[in-house]
């Protein structure tokens, strides 16, 4: 393999479509790539781990600002303190979904099958307030 890897061959590698290459690129999430004499984009090794780790961020829930954010700490510093704030949020997002489906649950027991009615009702669980 080559030193510099074309368009279709880093995307290919990091398991990510042209298109979205192409727009990591134009947000700065990677670095612009050299040209051929072609005007082909030749992209270092590099990119390749950046797409990866770029994507496993995503899988952890940070939004591509955070990503940004992430790539442009230095080395051991600012994953720790951005992991902990993103698993509070997440924590509090399940707590959230928990309360939602327990409500959904309750509403379904007890039978609800109209909301103008339930809204009416002492005794209905949905939360109207």
């Amino acid at each position: 393999m080559s030193a510099e890897l074309r368009t279709g061959q880093v995307a290919a590698a990091a398991g990510v479509n042209i298109q979205t290459l192409r727009y990591y690129e134009r947000r700065g999430l990677l670095a612009e790539p050299n040209r051929s004499l072609g005007g082909h984009r030749l992209y270092p090794p590099q990119a390749v781990t950046t797409l990866r780790i770029i994507k496993a961020a995503q899988r952890l829930g940070f939004t591509l600002d955070e990503v940004a954010d992430l790539l442009a700490v230095t080395p051991n510093t600012g994953l720790h303190t951005r992991a902990a704030t993103k698993l509070a949020e997440v924590d509090a997002k399940l707590a959230e979904l928990n309360a939602v489906r327990d409500a959904l649950r309750a509403a379904l027991a007890a039978g609800c099958d109209d909301l103008l009615v339930c809204s009416e009702s002492h005794c209905c669980p949905v939360p109207f307030e």
